[in-house]
């Protein structure tokens, strides 16, 4: 389904955002659909550097899968920042990948943070700034 539709059906007047994740978005984009991954993280610097703006608590986004197909809508409850090392456990929990640990969190995402930051001619380390943010789905419903 295409992204216009999707929020047509959803029946809400306002803006929103669309995008897929940078890494497996099919994968990603399905665990959002069943209500598995209720986070993600992004680099800071990536924000920086673009001049975007960061994500807003109350926004909504239709998740794109890897074809640009209309998979879902969550709605962001909470954004802050810290630094990668200082991730909590509750939040890769959240991200709903791997085992859901802290560990796994670290290893997946320190490996697509390095090449991140590589396309942008910068060096990742472990006080580099992640952005968290919450949401939860709220299109189609169950």
């Amino acid at each position: 389904m295409d992204a216009v539709r999707m929020w047509k059906q959803f029946g809400v007047e306002g803006e929103y955002e669309t995008w897929c994740f940078g890494a497996d978005a099919d994968r990603l984009a399905e665990l959002v659909f069943v209500g598995k991954k209720t986070a993600t993280s992004s680099a800071y610097p990536i924000y920086v550097e673009e001049n975007a703006p960061l994500p807003k608590f109350g926004e909504y986004s239709i998740i794109l899968d890897s074809h640009r197909n209309a998979v879902c809508i969550v709605r962001t409850t909470k954004v802050y920042i810290v630094p990668f090392n200082e991730v909590s456990p509750y939040h890769a929990y959240r991200e709903g990948e791997g085992d859901l640990s802290l560990e796994y969190w670290r290893e997946v995402h320190r490996e697509f943070f390095i090449k991140e930051m590589n396309a942008i001619d910068k060096k990742f380390d472990g006080k580099m700034k992640v952005v968290c943010e919450e949401f939860e789905k709220v299109f189609p419903r169950r």
